[in-house]
């Protein structure tokens, strides 16, 4: 199964049964408004934190998740999640409501792929019948933790991203109908000496490029394999990092297949800067939006590389540089 250095194959190919996406107000407004399966008015969604808001989306999202495959919480086996919270708290919290085998991931904004991979893996060996996989962010919630509350009304640089208030969820079964987890590469941690915190997406590029170019490599493909390879949240402008580094690599993407979450899912005239990013960004473009289009035939072979930066507001204080990882999962009908 394993194949090349780091890519694992899934000869069975577990179905991604059913999936749901939950937004904030803000995304109610972007792009793909249409994809998500609840949108809230309200950041605080009726709670008295942010904090608990992400909770209840994230909770929200598995059980819309459970529901849409016809099925109980009982029918999941083990529950992966994770967040940008300290100690995954949206997560372990969402599975306190829902009572089931947990196992709690941080990768950062790569949590909603790990947990994709990891599920997939647990499925094709038998682990499992089912398993769902979430990923949760709060803008306000990861706003107070990473930078500044929002009440100080600091601005920020052009290279600044918004992190998107979101959660979503993904049923992988052994049995079923639906897009299949075909393989996934699990990325190693690259660190280019970058340390502004405003500047995310300069810094996970170089890690997006060492993933893409690992998975492409261990399976022997082409770049043109795929009808859509996607990047979590590096934005705009570590979109464009990306892509001139693969073009330095010799790896040549055409544009029209290559794409991020982070741009997708805002509209041009919303003050997103840079673009989006969270846990939530690559969770609900993915488990809404991309798997939408492969269900109505608009996509056949899809490769998301989501991006994660794996620092914390501790590493921060103490002047550590970015450290940055990607993990890529290939979804084909």
């Amino acid at each position: 199964m394993l194949k090349g250095h780091q890519t694992w194959v899934f000869d069975t190919k577990p179905v991604i049964r059913a999936s749901a996406a939950v937004g904030g107000p803000f995304e109610a407004k972007g792009a793909l408004a249409d994809d998500f399966d609840i949108l809230h008015e309200d950041v605080w969604l009726g709670q008295d934190s942010f904090e608990k808001a992400e909770k209840k989306m994230l909770e929200q999202a598995c059980e819309k998740a459970i529901d849409k495959a016809g099925m109980k919480k009982e029918d999941v086996q083990f529950f992966l999640s994770g967040d940008l919270m300290n100690q995954i708290i949206s997560s372990s919290f969402a599975a306190r409501t829902l009572g089931r085998p947990y196992l709690g991931l941080f990768g950062a904004c790569s949590s909603s792929m790990e947990g994709l991979a990891l599920a997939a893996l647990i499925v094709n060996s038998k682990a499992a019948e089912n398993a769902l996989a979430a990923a949760s962010s709060h803008n306000v919630a990861a706003e107070k933790q990473f930078r500044y509350p929002t009440e100080y009304g600091s601005q920020k640089p052009p290279t600044a991203q918004w992190t998107v208030t979101g959660a979503g969820a993904a049923l992988v079964s052994q049995k079923g109908e639906g897009p299949r987890v075909t393989s996934a590469t699990i990325g190693r941690v690259i660190d280019m000496g970058l340390s502004d915190p405003f500047n995310m997406g300069a810094a996970m590029a170089p890690a997006a490029v060492d993933t893409i170019q690992t998975h492409l490599r261990d399976l022997n493909r082409d770049p043109n394999y795929y009808d859509l390879i996607a990047t979590g949240d590096l934005g705009s402008i570590g979109h464009e990092i990306t892509g001139d580094l693969l073009d330095k690599h010799g790896i040549k993407i055409p544009p029209e297949i290559f794409t991020d979450c982070g741009i997708l899912i805002y509209k041009k005239e919303q003050p997103v800067l840079a673009g989006g990013s969270g846990c939530g960004c690559s969770a609900t473009v993915a488990y809404g939006h991309f798997l939408n289009r492969m269900r109505k035939g608009e996509l056949k072979r899809l490769l998301i590389v989501a991006t994660g930066a794996l620092m914390s507001p501790i590493s921060y204080q103490q002047k550590e540089t970015i450290p940055c990882i990607a993990h890529a999962v290939s979804i084909e009908m």
